[in-house]
């Protein structure tokens, strides 16, 4: 078993909470206006003609224009046509690098040719999907197993959404309690009993348009990195149904933009098992990121149910799963041994599990390993993290920059470090509109980087790979020292 991890250094989560607090009291700075229009007129509408062109058709059949909840761009998305290791080139033929990463999966870098060759054998002799089962199932689960001790069993599902819904139905047959705990601003998926709490601790179903208030009867969040508020809530239940599961991003929501202690995650374990309660590590961005056993082989936690997303797919398609310890995933069971005496959790999908997905997957995680990608792209993350807070102290900015390995944070207005405090609802309004105008800031700032060939997440998060080489980093550096030297304070 692979024990090496792309965080070389913990980062000191009181300083930078600190660092953070004050970002969000002082004035918002952010790229000037006529800095922010030249990039609009000589990069957007000039060298994007053709993205600008493709966005205002596809608006036309496709509610805002893009299907991605990671494509929208200041002043309009572009369309790409081209992705390769670290690079990725949009339809006009413009390089960027590419600090997305699909949003965290490719762990290798864009469209590896190690993965790409075995798919393409695979469509040769199979095609993508049978509905029936296939040697690589087995082959990716094991893979899984074997790489996380907590993982005894794995079910392949569709996304990350849906394994935690089936995390959510596990939880309950296997407790029999009702209530579900999770880490407030954390974000599990979209569906109706989860999408609560999201983003910033506190909001509660404010971010839920849609889903009756009802829904979330048996739903609740408490605060980021505070064992007492979790120790309350979890005291609290044993009143109304009891705690079936308590959700956490470990190393803190939005994959670590407000983080937490080195040691919560052990202290967030041992009140699971106080209560009763089934602990879920939702390992989608962080599962064979952080390490091969995941961010809980890091934190040295046991979960009992662990939540996967893109990574075991290697970037392709049907990219979920639900792994854990087998008591507990035995209410998954279905086929010969679906005829169990104990009730089985609903849970489907059509395309799980099927050959093009498993086969990338799994030589995905293979090639992982056998590269010692995740400590590169970790090396990388370090690397670049400290070039960043270089050039804010080199330009005077308020700006945070931190990482945890390859998962790196350049905070500019600290929109998602808010928190509601509902006993204080005076505050709320405020509250509301210095997020809704930072949210603004920060696509404007995420358009400055685009303009620059630097591609984020939401202009505050980026992700590393091991395609990255030290040898790329000044020009990135020079990329974002552009963009800083267009910075003012926003009257």
């Amino acid at each position: 078993m692979n024990h090496t991890f792309s965080i070389s250094e913990y980062p000191d989560v009181t300083k930078i909470t600190a660092q953070l607090e004050a970002l969000i009291k002082a004035p918002i700075w952010s790229i000037r206006p006529d800095a922010l229009k030249v990039y609009e007129t000589e990069y957007f509408d000039q060298k994007c003609a053709r993205s600008k062109k493709m966005i205002e058709e596809a608006k036309a059949i496709i509610p805002g224009g893009v299907q991605h909840n990671l494509a929208f761009n200041h002043p309009f998305p572009i369309a790409f046509a081209k992705a390769d290791g670290a690079f990725l080139y949009d339809v006009d033929g413009n390089q960027y690098y590419d600090f997305l990463q699909a949003g965290g999966p490719t762990v290798l870098g864009s469209n590896p040719i190690e993965v790409r060759s075995e798919v393409l054998k695979l469509l040769e002799e199979c095609g993508p999907s049978t509905g029936l089962f296939h040697e690589y199932e087995y082959k990716l689960a094991k893979k899984i197993c074997d790489s996380i001790p907590s993982v005894e069993m794995f079910r392949m599902l569709g996304s990350g959404t849906e394994a935690c819904m089936a995390a959510v139905r596990v939880a309950r047959l296997a407790t029999k309690h009702k209530n579900i705990l999770k880490m407030g601003g954390a974000y599990h998926g979209w569906s109706d009993q989860l999408a609560y709490g999201i983003r910033i601790p506190g909001s509660k179903g404010t971010q839920a348009s849609g889903v009756p208030g009802y829904i979330f009867k048996h739903t609740q969040e408490f605060f980021p990195n505070d064992l007492d508020d979790l120790e309350k809530k979890l005291k609290n239940n044993k009143l109304t149904g009891g705690t079936a599961a308590v959700f956490i991003e470990p190393v803190g929501p939005e994959s670590g933009t407000r983080p937490v202690d080195r040691f919560f995650n052990q202290g967030v374990e041992k009140l699971c098992k106080k209560y009763g309660a089934l602990l879920v590590f939702d390992e989608v961005v962080t599962g064979f990121r952080i390490g091969m056993s995941g961010a809980q082989g890091y934190f040295g936690v046991s979960p009992d149910l662990t939540i996967f997303g893109k990574v075991i797919a290697g970037g392709y398609p049907s990219a979920g799963g639900l792994g854990g310890k087998q008591e507990y995933m035995k209410y998954l069971s279905t086929g010969i041994s679906g005829n169990a005496k104990h009730k089985k959790a609903l849970v489907g999908g059509t395309m799980a599990a099927n050959p093009l997905s498993c086969v990338a997957g799994y030589h995905t995680l293979c090639e992982i390993e056998r590269t010692g990608a995740i400590e590169k792209a970790g090396k990388i993350g370090d690397l670049l993290t400290e070039g960043l807070k270089k050039l804010i102290e080199k330009y005077s900015l308020p700006f945070v920059a931190f990482n945890q390995g390859s998962i790196c944070h350049l905070e500019t207005v600290g929109a998602l470090h808010f928190a509601i405090d509902w006993s204080k609802p005076w505050q709320i309004p405020e509250i509301l509109k210095q997020t809704s105008l930072r949210k603004q800031e920060m696509e404007h700032v995420g358009a400055a980087y685009m303009a620059e060939g630097l591609v984020t997440l939401a202009g505050s998060r980026l992700y590393t790979s091991a395609a990255y080489s030290e040898e790329m980093l000044p020009d990135v550096l020079s990329r974002f020292e552009k963009v800083f030297q267009h910075m003012a304070k926003v009257v």
